[in-house]
């Protein structure tokens, strides 16, 4: 089966499970878990914080800093087709009794003058503006990479109204490897960060939240009363720094198999594959109502052993990654051209 649903599905290889194996830990809960502690220092360098803390998912991740960063009634601003917002069963509301005030983007970016024109007055008729948070890149918007020069606007009206800011930055090593921007540069312009783990760079547990000590300890109160205090977590945070170390330029061959896939495929009658959203890994694909459902293809395409996932009635996510090499991204490309051949037959049957 060759499963491009998501890179989260990506397994350890074996290099990183024999470093898995052999990894010293300890207890993180009391902070002796060696390994935690040094992908901790790793990733706070990484993004030029001051501290850094690991937790179990990236949506903890974020929860965890609009905590940190918010006290309940405020508001926060975001892109109205995030992570965040979409997919992380309404914790923001939930865990830290923020209300979110979405903006629609452009391929998932917002502009300084959008930030600015939503951020409430500061009379207590309102609830205050607090925090700003951004995803690079952006998952609904097919792995677009939010430009830099914006975020740096975003970053200047935000001092401007002394609000903070948060990045999503699940997938932004794929930023850091599409633009030659370094990671250190993406993540200055923010209050806080996070980076997953378990997509791309194939570890297969974890993400890192990075920003000020007086942040991670406010965000490791809240990982507490999560319930995301891990004993010997220093087994996964081994397979992390491993991921970190090894596994970030060859990002750039899924990006590569993204845009050989998107470009294969684009072309064919009754679909739609907008290719200047093809930046990194994720490739959007948008199916003619005459040619079936979403759902359906994705059944047509399981039986040619290749696993799609359906992100709405008419549209297919692909997504790019360490277990798809180049050979088994162009077969499948050319089982999803054999699904349209049979498509095309069908919407020509004369009855």
């Amino acid at each position: 089966m060759i499963d491009i649903r998501s890179d989260t599905v990506t397994k350890p290889s074996d290099e990183m499970r024999d470093v898995i194996s052999r990894a010293e830990v300890g207890d993180d809960v009391f902070g002796e878990d060696p390994n935690v502690n040094e992908l901790q220092i790793t990733v706070a360098k990484l993004f030029g914080k001051e501290s850094a803390l690991y937790v179990p998912s990236g949506t903890m991740a974020n929860q965890v800093s609009i905590n940190a960063h918010t006290q309940p009634g405020n508001e926060v601003i975001c892109e109205t087709g995030c992570h965040l917002y979409n997919y992380e069963s309404g914790a923001p509301a939930l865990l830290s009794g923020v209300m979110l005030r979405t903006i629609d983007g452009e391929m998932g970016s917002i502009t300084a003058e959008q930030v600015e024109s939503n951020i409430r007055p500061t009379s207590y008729h309102f609830a205050q503006t607090t925090l700003i948070t951004l995803e690079n890149t952006h998952n609904r918007a097919g792995g677009t990479i939010f430009p830099i020069g914006q975020i740096k606007e975003i970053s200047e009206v935000a001092k401007k109204h002394n609000i903070k800011m948060h990045l999503d930055g699940a997938r932004l090593m794929n930023a850091v490897v599409a633009t030659g921007i370094e990671a250190i540069e993406w993540a200055s312009y923010f209050d806080s960060v996070s980076i997953c783990l378990s997509k791309g760079l194939g570890a297969p547990v974890g993400s890192v939240v990075a920003g000020t000590k007086a942040f991670i300890e406010r965000a490791h109160r809240y990982r507490k009363t999560y319930g995301g205090g891990m004993r010997q977590a220093g087994l996964l945070a081994a397979a992390g720094k491993y991921a970190l170390e090894n596994n970030v330029e060859r990002l750039a061959d899924d990006h590569t198999n993204a845009r050989t896939f998107a470009e294969s495929v684009a072309s064919l009658e009754g679909i739609n594959v907008e290719l200047d959203w093809v930046q990194t890994n994720i490739v959007m694909i948008d199916i003619d109502k005459s040619f079936g459902s979403a759902t359906e293809w994705v059944e047509r395409l399981a039986e040619l052993d290749v696993a799609i996932l359906t992100v709405s009635p008419q549209r297919l996510r692909a997504v790019f990654h360490l277990d798809v090499s180049s050979e088994e991204s162009a077969d499948a490309a050319a089982k999803f051209r054999d699904v349209h051949a049979i498509s095309m037959k069908k919407e020509g049957d004369i009855e």
